[in-house]
């Protein structure tokens, strides 16, 4: 079932610059062209790294010496576990890519990344993470499924391939253990704040701060040499003052790169003069004071978009979600973001088209702290602002997708062009790599809980926008979270209505992965929902489901008893399609259970309702399976002229694909009653109209017994 998406609920502002009214934004970096925040890319894509040889040569040794099953003499049940632990802002991260990067060419199955913490500091669940290291191998994974069948899943798909995997910022051993593959010839190298205690074998790598040589040429690599050569004590006393923190040194670095009148003395200076927070613990002061620093220079509207990014979610933005945060043009935003970039406070997110940007985890509790301070109003109009947006851009995405000329793409054509995407391609890359981001925005809005109008509007454009790219089969994995969260939003705020829908497609899903007594929970609840809405449609859907539930786990009284009630409001209504279908579904049970003329008088019923609508196919289909039941009750002549009759119906609809099948029908049962030379005819005729046609029939018309 489709879910509404009711007009208001935020604001949008226009997506280019020169709209009325709009703050602009002053970048306020100063930084000349070309300075870089970190080496610039080279031929490899690689960029600079700078120091941590002690801690690099500590990682080999570890993984190369013997583990407690190999010195007992027993093979090594997993693979290796290497631990690279340090407060974040310590370079953790860059060491574990670093090690990742070094021994690569070791497994030849890839380097497979995956982040456990999100920058606010909520855990990723086990099973978003195993979903996305299966994706990474293109393994499908079933909608819904849990964290131990996603584990196993994960363990079976490592088992036989070499790869190295590599799990950032994980808060404890319990989010570590589960993606441990049962694979000695793999390896994962952790990162966390402490030491993962109850994953055996695993010695951690603490990092502290770097040596002072390594942090001088980090220095240089954004003051230039010169600053540094003349003055190498004012150096060695700013790397003093970051405590070799190699954020701290960063952030100071990008601040001297847009400054280079400054002097490297004057930095540490005044880094001297700040005052330490007492409430802070003291290995976070140094980050804390230069990223003070740095914010102090900034102009107010950087400021104020900088601690605004701290909204974004997974800490990944756009000019997009920066621009409507602000409420600038995209363009000004995107030239701000790329100052961020030159000083440090972002850094680039990898994508292909260079249009993502991440937030430092390490800052990103420095900015919601300053975010404190602004008034929860604004805060409030800036995510409505954001969800708008994004809104947005989800139905310029799916409506790109439709033909020319229809609806939707005159209502595309009247969006600015900054919204607009030129063709599917470009929406589809857009909608794959913002894919995270866009349900972390879906699942945080919802958890918000007072944006409720926009949240709906978020999730249903979501889910149009995955339909129309992917199909509802691939995209079903996440289909299956977001029907949860217009559960949770409906359940809320009382919407009967869009509760029952979210319960049957979370019911539809759950019957399709064999998780029929789950659906079965949730079709009778849809139901319940349904009732309370007086939603005729929602109730005749859930009765229908509930029957078909009961039908897949073979329970056909009960199948035949909920098909019988939606028979009789679909009668009711006036609904004869559906009047149809559903003869058709109580035959069927009746069918399966031997109850071989309650199955026939349905199957005749549904034929003649098609009848009654002119769909001649649907009455010879209809007419075939009432001849395989006469066939069933041993009954074979008038099954004979049953499926003659369908015969005529299907080759007077033009459908030759079930005139064929329905020929190969006649000829089963000619051979059943004696008569092998006419059945020798009607197969020369099904094979002369399926040459007709491309492969083979598309139809399978069963000639024996469910019985036997």
């Amino acid at each position: 079932m489709a879910y509404g998406s009711p007009d208001g609920g935020g604001t949008d502002l226009a997506a280019d610059a020169g709209s009325p009214g709009e703050q602009r934004v002053d970048p306020g970096l100063d930084t000349p062209p070309g300075t870089p925040h970190e080496r610039p890319p080279g031929a490899d894509g690689t960029t600079a790294f700078f120091g941590r040889a002690r801690e690099i040569k500590a990682l080999h040794e570890d993984m190369e010496r013997a583990g407690l099953n190999t010195i007992s003499g027993r093979k090594e049940p997993r693979a290796r576990v290497l631990l690279v632990a340090g407060r974040p802002g310590s370079g953790r991260t860059a060491l574990a890519h670093e090690i990742a990067r070094r021994l690569a060419d070791r497994y030849p199955d890839g380097v497979v990344r995956a982040r456990l913490t999100e920058p606010g500091g909520d855990t990723v669940p086990t099973e978003a993470t195993a979903r996305e290291i299966l994706t990474t191998f293109g393994i499908p994974t079933p909608p819904g499924a849990g964290e131990d069948q996603l584990s196993e899943m994960v363990r079976e798909a490592l088992a036989t391939r070499r790869v190295l995997l590599l799990l950032d910022d994980a808060a404890d051993a319990e989010q570590v253990d589960p993606l441990v593959p049962d694979n000695p010839d793999c390896l994962v190298v952790a990162v966390s704040q402490g030491p993962l205690t109850g994953i055996p074998d695993v010695r951690p790598c603490t990092l502290g701060g770097m040596d002072v040589k390594a942090a001088v040429d980090l220095l240089a690599r954004y003051t230039g040499a010169v600053r540094i050569t003349v003055d190498p004590q004012a150096a060695e006393a700013l790397v003093e003052e970051c405590g070799g923190q190699p954020a701290a040194l960063v952030l100071a670095g990008g601040w001297l790169a847009a400054r280079p009148t400054a002097s490297v003395a004057d930095v540490a200076a005044q880094l001297r003069a700040l005052p330490d927070d007492p409430d802070r613990p003291v290995g976070d002061r140094p980050l804390a004071r230069v990223f003070g620093l740095v914010y102090a220079t900034l102009a107010a509207s950087t400021a104020r978009m900088l601690r605004l990014l701290a909204l974004a979610p997974t800490g990944v933005t756009d000019a997009h979600t920066a621009s409507a945060l602000a409420g600038c043009s995209v363009t000004d935003a995107r030239t701000t973001l790329d100052g961020f970039v030159a000083v440090g406070m972002l850094r680039r997110a990898g994508d292909p088209a260079g249009e993502l940007y991440e937030v430092p985890a390490c800052l990103v509790p420095l900015l919601r702290g300053l975010l404190a301070r602004d008034r929860p109003g604004e805060l409030q109009l800036a995510r409505a602002r954001m969800l708008e947006r994004t809104v947005r851009l989800l139905q310029s995405c799916r409506a790109v997708t439709d033909p020319e000329n229809t609806q939707a793409r005159r209502k595309l054509a009247e969006l600015p062009r900054a919204l607009r995407f030129p063709d599917a391609a470009t929406a589809d890359d857009w909608l794959r790599t913002r894919l995270p981001a866009l349900v972390a925005s879906a699942r945080l809005a919802v958890a918000d809980g007072e944006l409720d109008t926009l949240a709906r509007r978020l999730v249903a454009a979501l889910v149009r926008a995955l339909a129309a790219h992917r199909g509802t089969e691939a995209a079903a994995p996440e289909l299956y979270g977001l029907h949860h969260l217009v559960l949770d939003i409906a359940g809320r705020r009382g919407l009967h209505r869009e509760q029952a829908a979210a319960l049957l497609n979370i019911g539809d899903l759950d019957a399709r992965t064999g998780r029929t007594h789950d659906a079965l929970v949730r079709y009778r609840a849809a139901l319940d929902a349904g009732r309370a809405a007086n939603d005729h449609y929602a109730t005749g859907r859930a009765m229908e489901s509930v029957g078909g539930a009961h039908q897949d786990l073979e329970d056909w009284q009960r199948a035949a008893d909920w098909y019988g009630r939606a028979l009789a409001q679909r009668i009711a209504r006036g609904e004869r399609a559906d009047e149809a279908r559903l003869y058709g579904r109580l035959g069927a049970v009746h069918t399966y259970a031997g109850r071989y003329g309650e199955a026939l008088r349905n199957w005749r019923a549904a034929a003649a309702g098609h009848r009654r609508l002119g769909d001649l196919p649907g009455q010879a289909r209809a007419l075939s399976e009432a001849a395989r039941v006469q066939e069933y009750a041993g009954r074979p002549y008038e099954s004979l002229r049953t499926c003659e009759e369908a015969v005529g119906w299907a080759r007077l609809a033009g459908d030759v694909r079930l005139e064929a099948a329905l020929q190969l029908r006649l000829a089963d049962t000619l051979d059943r009653v004696g008569d092998p030379t006419a059945a020798r005819l009607h197969r020369a005729v099904a094979d002369r109209l399926l040459e007709t046609t491309e492969g083979d029939s598309a139809y399978e018309i069963r000639s024996t017994s469910p019985n036997e």
